[in-house]
């Protein structure tokens, strides 16, 4: 008797086990579904072009091997976009951090506005990336823009921003570091996760607030600093729709971005074959960046284990 009951029982909980399992594949199906439809075929597709000459419309389509990745390097203009790319990410992101930190800083501080300082500083990271946002950046930096205009009315000499090749780049760098209201958000979860028992140790014994921000509070965010650092770099990488609006490259492809000339290459001159191949060249280079950020995080990434 006893062993029928323990027999039924271990049915039913392989039944219920069953159904519990079907309902999760249920629920996840719809991920899956666009997963696969939408990321991962489009992906092994873009691999596949990347060895042939692909393009929009063409009947057939030929195995070139491995000459699209070695046309990279014997063309100036990716080689220049890739420099452009880089110096926007070296520049852009630390900048975007640091500022997005400080503003967290200030706003963890007690205040009855700062529910609402939080929502007006973040509203940049929601419209910042439209295209309406990128014509009123571009016209805040035109030749009678609001810049120009503050610099005359003081007596000093305008600026042609984006007909100078060497400071068209620094408008979009500025548009970026506008954008940090996310960075800014995380940053203070983090700030009011730290313990207040460190400060008040550090207050007795005789710590400064420079002391108390370098030696207790960059430790602590430590973790959120890098979480930003990758996700903004990779965010920073891909940067499209400010050069695409604002300069369209120009003057003299002085501010064409990696991600632009691989829409051109593949929208604008129809080469989608040389435009995959460009694309996985940017992911190997992410990937390098961010291995050597995750690698140097254990030099610099501090953890209550002490690891």
């Amino acid at each position: 008797m006893k062993n029928k009951t323990a027999s039924l029982s271990t049915s039913k909980w392989k039944r219920f086990v069953h159904n519990e399992t079907t309902v999760g594949h249920l629920f996840a199906a719809p991920f899956i579904f666009g997963f696969i439809c939408f990321s991962l075929i489009p992906i092994l597709t873009s691999f596949y072009y990347s060895f042939t000459d692909f393009s929009m419309g063409a009947k057939t389509v030929s195995l070139v091997g491995l000459k699209n990745f070695s046309l990279l390097f014997h063309d100036e203009i990716f080689v220049k976009s890739l420099g452009i790319t880089l110096k926007y990410v070296f520049i852009s992101v630390p900048l975007k951090l640091t500022f997005a930190l400080f503003v967290a800083y200030l706003l963890t501080r007690k205040s009855r506005m700062v529910t609402l300082y939080r929502s007006l500083y973040y509203v940049p990271s929601l419209v910042g990336g439209s295209v309406a946002v990128a014509l009123v950046w571009k016209q805040l930096f035109a030749r009678k823009g609001l810049f120009n205009t503050v610099l005359a009315s003081i007596g000093l000499e305008t600026i042609n921003w984006f007909g100078d090749q060497k400071l068209s780049i620094y408008p979009l760098i500025l548009m970026s570091v506008w954008q940090f209201g996310s960075s800014m958000i995380i940053f203070a979860a983090g700030l009011k996760e730290i313990p207040l028992s460190y400060y008040e140790a550090a207050k007795i014994d005789g710590a400064n607030g420079f002391q108390t921000f370098f030696k207790i509070t960059l430790p602590c965010l430590s973790p959120i600093i890098l979480y930003n650092l990758v996700m903004q770099t990779i965010s920073a990488f891909l940067v499209f729709t400010q050069a695409f609006i604002i300069t369209q490259g120009g003057p003299n492809n002085s501010t064409m971005m990696y991600a632009l000339y691989v829409y051109n290459q593949a929208f604008k001159y129809n080469n989608m074959g040389y435009a995959c191949a460009m694309s996985w060249f940017m992911l190997v280079i992410m990937s390098i960046i961010t291995l050597v950020i995750f690698k140097s995080s254990k030099m610099w990434v501090f953890s209550e284990s002490g690891d």
